[in-house]
């Protein structure tokens, strides 16, 4: 996802979306353990899209502190 979009979403958006993400992350793992994946980059990407929101999420955080 890109960064632009993140910040386009609201903050109820992205809780959302970060919610999806890691359970999105924890089925890939799974699956992976039992049989491996076609694309095992999906995992990183997933990782990579959490740390995102996560990063927007707390930026946002310190933005409403000042």
């Amino acid at each position: 996802m890109k960064k632009e979009s993140i910040k386009d979403m609201s903050t109820a958006d992205l809780t959302e979306r970060l919610e999806q993400t890691r359970e999105q992350l924890v089925r890939l793992r799974l699956n992976h353990a039992v049989s491996p994946l076609d694309n095992p980059n999906q995992i990183r990407n997933t990782r990579k899209d959490i740390a995102r929101y996560l990063t927007e999420l707390r930026r946002r955080e310190l933005e409403g502190k000042k």
